[in-house]
């Protein structure tokens, strides 16, 4: 009795992805599918990051298929491919950088800094190249959470080399002033400041950057929104109603300015102790889901109140390095998948697909 592969899409269309939460031929992850006698081989492409992900993922597709009549073996090739998805209208792709992902806040003092560097670590445990630049040109602060000292090396006087640590490729105005040097600015110097750091950087083939932003909807945001390629923004929060009020301010920025909002993430949703485990949410209950709600945008997780994020963080080996094993860096890497998966639902770009048509007058 020989196999067909429609018989095996039907079974594939019974195996869901847990990340995607879509079954394998909806989710077009299913590709390539061959029966050779009684055996099947097929590929399995994931559209995120996902090296914890491919041997359960196989073995759920293997095991739906093992069980039809007739087949004798599967081999399933679970592999992940990353590509580059759609930004703003009018703004150009960098060569070297497939994704652009904002970490933004509406205040300062919420966590958002923490939250970027432990995405960007997480998605970098998973298997994708990445970078975090720290656009917080004020308040520079990814230097001292990444563990990174000294300045960055130039080969061609024109361009700078990223530092790095913890597998990630690094880029922050803290690299290049003294540590106690107050930024006394203005708004142009400090947009200007932020187009050099990301554009003469010489970023590394990178799947996702990070951009660690400055808290508010100020001068950096207006010029990531008309100049820099953003594929998507995650906005930090914690559950008080001062901090919502400003973060709600935040989301509709990137909205008016077409950048899409990945998800939210609430910090300090419970404070616990060190001493004796109790939980007790002194920033209030529910704040951050209740505004998912509001705009229909997606809760990424909750992160709670504890010393060791604190100390692990200003120590230079943020969660995700520091015990990649533990409860917290279970819950960053959660919200990291959320957030690769959010990106590789989004509309592929097909820029680079198209020639470029330049108009003549003879």
């Amino acid at each position: 009795m020989s196999i067909t592969v429609e018989e095996i899409k039907a079974a594939l269309l019974q195996v869901i992805d847990p990340n995607t939460g879509k079954d394998m031929i909806r989710g077009k992850e299913a590709r390539n599918i061959r029966v050779e006698g009684p055996r099947v081989l097929l590929d399995v492409e994931l559209g995120y990051p996902a090296a914890s992900q491919v041997a359960p993922i196989r073995q759920l597709v293997e095991e739906a298929l093992g069980k039809l009549p007739g087949v004798t073996a599967v081999e399933a090739n679970v592999y992940f491919k990353i590509v580059a998805h759609a930004v703003q209208r009018g703004i150009k792709l960098k060569s070297n950088v497939k994704n652009i992902i904002a970490v933004a806040s509406g205040k300062g003092g919420v966590g958002k800094s923490t939250t970027a560097v432990n995405l960007a670590l997480a998605l970098s445990a998973e298997g994708a190249r990445v970078g975090i630049l720290d656009a917080d040109i004020y308040g520079p602060s990814q230097p001292m959470m990444m563990g990174i000292s000294g300045q960055p090396e130039t080969k061609d006087g024109k361009t700078m080399e990223p530092l790095e640590n913890h597998g990630l490729q690094v880029s922050s105005i803290g690299f290049m002033i003294d540590p106690d040097e107050p930024m006394v600015w203005r708004g142009p110097i400090v947009t200007q400041a932020l187009q050099q750091l990301l554009d003469q950087t010489n970023w590394r083939d990178l799947d996702y950057l990070i951009v660690d932003m400055p808290p508010g909807t100020g001068d950096v945001q207006l010029t990531l929104s008309q100049k820099v390629p953003v594929t998507g923004a995650v906005i930090v929060t914690t559950p008080q109603d001062i901090a919502l009020l400003d973060a709600r301010k935040g989301l509709r920025m990137f909205e008016k300015v077409g950048i899409p909002i990945l998800g939210i993430v609430e910090n300090m949703s419970m404070h616990v102790c060190s001493n004796c485990g109790h939980a007790e949410p002194i920033f209030g209950v529910g704040g951050g889901e209740k505004m998912c709600a509001d705009f229909g945008v997606d809760f990424l997780g909750a992160l709670p109140l504890t010393m060791e994020i604190r100390q692990q963080t200003d120590s230079g080996k943020p969660t995700v390095v520091a015990d990649p094993e533990g409860k917290v860096a279970e819950i960053y890497k959660a919200i990291a998948r959320k957030v690769a998966v959010k990106v590789a639902e989004k509309a592929r770009d097909m820029s680079s697909k198209f020639p470029s048509i330049v108009v003549q007058n003879d």
